[in-house]
């Protein structure tokens, strides 16, 4: 079996009934079905200082419930050790839930791998303070414990840099079903960040559904109390047979394979891809699609169903260039193209152009239009090319330009209808107008007429401000006739990298 990435606890708590063999059964019998779930799993004992932790004018009273459990159920220090290592041999880790100071001692004396705070303990603040000093990792219910109280002890342990895992419980033995809280576990997991939450468990016994809510909520540690059938003992309505215990850890292990990845998207499996795949549109060509030729929106339909090798609608983006490798005749799939995939590196110039404006300490808001012009292709943007934000474009219009560093040049171009104003705002520009070169620096205002052939570079990378006249698509003529003919010359983005 696969394992469970999670930590399942056995508690013995008092249904060892004071007898050592009874309490090695409970441990070997539910070894015998642990162990085929290759998961990491714990016993858990409980220490009680009956001299101390019992008043002394209550220790005869039989007539109370737990005085009498308690008593009768006595384990002496080299009892509770055999039973300790037993659980140790079989590679269980070892917990220990000290009720009193002076357990806290023999725990770590026996050297257990773990200290648990029962819910009952949760705000005894003299016990903490007591195994605050153990360096051993916490375990803490908290069972009828307020919220606010729960946020005081959440921060005593931060404060001392302890370890701990926090655990949903509820103190009814048994729990109905309609008493388990399990949002409880969503609200600890929000409010109390980057600490592991748990469910600590008192339902029904075959109770196997709400581990498998417990799991699909996120939490990473689960505890069961255990005993096992004796014509001798008897058990309580809330401890689960080695059997139920089985069908317990199996309902896990189901729950853990149903809820899958967590943090990141999950593999698609080959049937998953391929199921999907055959409803969704092929692109076919609206005419015919010469050897050479871009294949986009413009020059292809989508239809369904799609042919194998198919390019697909949903391959059809700004960032993703196919070049048809042979003709395509007009109705035909469109099949045996080249694919350039551009997305990274509109990332990467994105992310440099959020970095220069932060440098120049210039606010922008993601949602103005951006255009990234790379003249002779996005590879070689970094030497010709710029980024242009478009503010507003009215009867007026303003852009901002955005050169990097050693960007050798903005070709030469020219405007019939626009007329433009260049104020430096950051960095040095070098602006060709007309064939005379013009250094600039930051506060620097060069205008621009119309017909006047224009360009521009940058040494150490440049922000400035562009006010003109309204900006018309078809209004730029490069010197470069190749440039012109180039459709594909800029990508825009509509919402950018905040």
């Amino acid at each position: 079996m696969d394992s469970v990435k999670k930590l399942f606890i056995f508690e013995m708590a008092n249904n060892h009934m004071g007898s050592v063999e009874h309490g090695l059964k409970i441990i070997r019998d539910i070894y015998e079905v642990s162990k085929h779930f290759n998961s990491v799993c714990a016993f858990k004992f409980q220490y009680r200082n009956l001299e101390t932790f019992i008043h002394p004018d209550y220790k005869e009273r039989m007539d109370l419930k737990y005085v009498k459990r308690f008593s009768e159920t006595k384990l002496t220090e080299e009892e509770s050790l055999i039973l300790k290592k037993e659980a140790e041999a079989l590679g269980f880790i070892t917990i220990c839930t000290p009720f009193d100071e002076a357990s806290v001692d023999l725990a770590v004396q026996h050297g257990y791998d773990v200290i648990k705070v029962a819910s009952a303990s949760c705000t005894d603040w003299s016990l903490l303070e007591k195994i605050a000093l153990v360096d051993k990792p916490i375990i803490i219910s908290t069972g009828g414990v307020k919220l606010e109280d729960i946020d005081k002890v959440v921060s005593f342990f931060q404060h001392r840099n302890k370890q701990f895992v926090l655990m949903h419980c509820v103190g009814e033995y048994p729990t109905a079903p309609n008493r388990l809280q399990l949002n409880q576990i969503d609200l600890f997991r929000e409010r109390y960040l980057k600490i592991p939450i748990g469910f600590s468990t008192h339902e029904d016994p075959n109770n196997f559904d709400a581990i498998k809510i417990a799991m699909a909520k996120g939490a990473e540690v689960f505890e069961r109390h255990v005993s096992v059938k004796s014509d001798k003992y008897e058990m309580n309505a809330y401890s689960s047979t080695p059997d139920q215990i089985k069908k317990w850890l199996e309902s896990a292990k189901e729950a853990y394979e149903m809820c899958g990845e967590a943090g990141q998207r999950a593999y698609f499996s080959e049937k998953e891809i391929a199921d999907i795949r055959q409803f969704q549109r092929g692109a076919f060509a609206k005419r015919d699609i010469e050897k050479g030729e871009r294949v986009d929106t413009s020059n292809t339909f989508s239809a369904f169903p799609n042919q194998p090798g198919q390019i697909l609608a949903n391959d059809l983006s700004k960032y993703t260039v196919f070049i048809a490798l042979e003709k395509i005749g007009k109705n035909c799939p469109a099949v045996n193209v080249s694919r350039v995939d551009t997305r990274d590196k509109v990332y990467d110039i994105v992310q440099k152009s959020r970095a220069l404006l932060a440098e120049a300490k210039i606010s922008v808001s993601n949602k103005l239009e951006l255009e990234i012009s790379h003249h002779y292709g996005i590879d070689k943007f970094y030497e010709c090319g710029a980024v242009i934000i478009t503010c507003v474009n009215r009867e007026y219009t303003k852009k901002l330009i955005l050169v990097f560093p050693g960007q050798q040049r903005h070709p030469l171009h020219f405007h019939k209808k626009k007329e433009e104003t260049f104020h430096v705002l950051y960095g040095d520009v070098t602006f060709e107008l007309d064939g005379a070169k013009h250094e600039t620096k930051a506060g620097d205002i060069v205008v621009v007429e119309r017909g006047v052939k224009h360009g521009f570079s940058s040494k150490s990378g440049a922000i400035f401000e562009e006010i003109s006249t309204t900006h018309y698509k078809d209004d730029s003529f490069y010197e470069d006739p190749a440039i012109n003919e180039n459709p594909f010359r800029k990508t825009r983005l509509s919402f950018w990298v905040d």
